[in-house]
């Protein structure tokens, strides 16, 4: 893992817009606004406060880290595209980094070896779910199965088996109980990133588990026949 030039990370992915910029010697800034909406208009303003904060121009930035999901479509989009912009601007790497890594990583600092199951609250009636435990040889958390989308019933059988740590906003939503964290920290963003071997980094491309809502219209989305 690099540490010669500091690391850019943006989370727009769930229900927040978030922030921060680790430095070679350890030294991280970082800020979360919670927001349903609006990341749009919130995430450059976020961004500048953020290097401002660590007294660092844009320049200085040598890679960027982003949130791939799974997450909310219109979320991701805004992050990614952000993130692809700043990285074409400042000619540094940008890399993908998912929810469920970035989450199943803090459960991780805690419990090394154990089984996490994370659960997203999809806003549209099911759960995003993947299972992670311990980490592979690069430092990642290792996954179990593929990133999917499950129905509450199915999810909350997930969660009850013996053994399973639960972090992610979708456990307040099926009302299990503690859990670790709801959102992505940032800064753990930042540090996941630039552990991959060269060939094997994430691109900036969204994780989506299904289409989305909006279909075309019947008449190709003209407002008269």
């Amino acid at each position: 893992m690099s540490t010669a030039a500091p690391t850019l990370a943006l989370d727009t992915a769930l229900a927040a817009c978030s922030v921060a910029v680790t430095l070679p010697d350890g030294r991280a800034s970082a800020r979360t606004i919670p927001m349903e909406r609006g990341q749009a208009e919130a995430l450059v303003p976020l961004i500048a406060s953020v290097l401002e904060e660590a007294g660092l121009e844009p320049a200085a930035v040598g890679r960027i880290a982003v949130t791939v999901g799974p997450g909310s479509f219109t979320g991701l989009r805004v992050g990614l595209a952000t993130a692809r912009g700043l990285g074409l601007a400042l000619g540094c790497p940008v890399e993908g980094i998912t929810v469920g890594e970035a989450l199943a990583d803090a459960v991780l600092d805690e419990a090394p070896d154990a089984c996490v199951l994370v659960l997203i609250d999809s806003r549209r009636g099911d759960l995003f779910a993947q299972t992670f435990q311990g980490r592979d040889a690069h430092g990642l958390p290792r996954p179990l199965d593929d990133p999917r989308a499950l129905p509450p019933d199915a999810a909350r059988a997930a969660a009850t088996q013996a053994g399973i740590l639960l972090v992610g906003d979708g456990v307040a939503r099926l009302d299990l109980g503690e859990a670790g964290p709801a959102l992505p920290d940032p800064v753990r963003v930042a540090r996941l990133a630039g552990r991959r071997p060269a060939d094997a980094v994430r691109p900036p491309v969204p994780l989506y588990l299904r289409p989305p809502d909006a279909r075309p219209a019947p008449n190709g989305g003209r407002l008269w026949a």
